[in-house]
């Protein structure tokens, strides 16, 4: 074989190997970024993003350590339902009455009402379970919006909780007035504090007002205030029966509310 030809071989051979190195070194990080994006995704398995990131454009909440963040090692809370199922589950349970009978009920509870209405002591938070019981006659909207608050009321503060989705295991405080919001129909997809700041119409409610400013926001429901600050501690009830300070806050209504 001739020098020129020997020398053409080994060059043929050296392309080879160097083919199929390019080919080893792009399955190697091929595989890593597959692993990366596992851990990624078993970070934020829990349904809101990892300690430290946010999916959303949020302010930092100066009343944060107000709300009582999750203490750090807590145990995970479980997820909360769809606000909308949190909603029909506080009006339906087995073994419900008829139309009729709810049509009958309905006629006495309004005639009760009437009679009632001067001493109508108005909502009020249960100090056990730290839930709101709405006073009578609100609109079925507003009823549920308690409901949702209702169900996540003793949920822990996280910030960028509530966020990615409905459905998380904490809450911080834009998203746990989106998720309230969201059991009376009244919201679609979670907001921030400062999306809620044009949220619905200006000023304020018959039965519920929503008060926000960039960093943080809360609302008032049937004579309560749901706010993630003023909590007790971490696992402790948003709603509050002590007004917070308005100083600096938008008002925001749903129209006919």
């Amino acid at each position: 074989m001739s020098s020129a030809r020997l020398h053409l071989s080994h060059r043929r051979i050296y392309l080879l190997l160097g083919g199929v190195f390019a080919l080893a070194l792009v399955a190697a990080v091929t595989a890593a970024v597959a692993l990366s994006g596992g851990a990624t995704g078993a970070a934020h398995a829990r349904g809101r993003p990892a300690r430290g990131t946010t999916y959303v454009a949020e302010a930092p909440d100066p009343l944060a350590a107000d709300s009582y963040p999750e203490p750090a090692g807590a145990p995970a809370h479980a997820n909360a339902a769809a606000p909308r199922a949190a909603a029909r589950e506080a009006f339906i349970s087995p073994g419900a009455p008829s139309n009729q009978q709810v049509l009958a009920e309905l006629r006495e509870e309004q005639q009760l009402e009437k009679s009632e209405a001067k001493s109508d002591p108005g909502a009020s938070v249960n100090p056990v379970s730290g839930k709101a019981t709405p006073s009578p006659g609100l609109p079925v909207q507003i009823q549920e919006v308690i409901a949702g608050g209702n169900a996540i009321t003793d949920f822990p503060y996280v910030y960028g909780g509530g966020h990615r989705s409905f459905i998380d295991d904490a809450y911080d405080c834009s998203g746990s007035v989106s998720y309230a919001l969201a059991a009376g129909g009244l919201i679609d997809a979670p907001e921030t504090s400062g999306q809620l700041k044009s949220w619905g119409a200006p000023g304020p409610g018959r039965y519920l007002t929503v008060f926000a400013t960039v960093g943080h926001t809360f609302m008032w429901v049937d004579g309560l205030w749901f706010d993630t600050a003023g909590r007790a501690g971490p696992y402790s009830t948003r709603w509050l029966t002590a007004r917070p300070s308005l100083v600096g806050y938008v008002e925001r209504h749903y129209p006919g509310l």
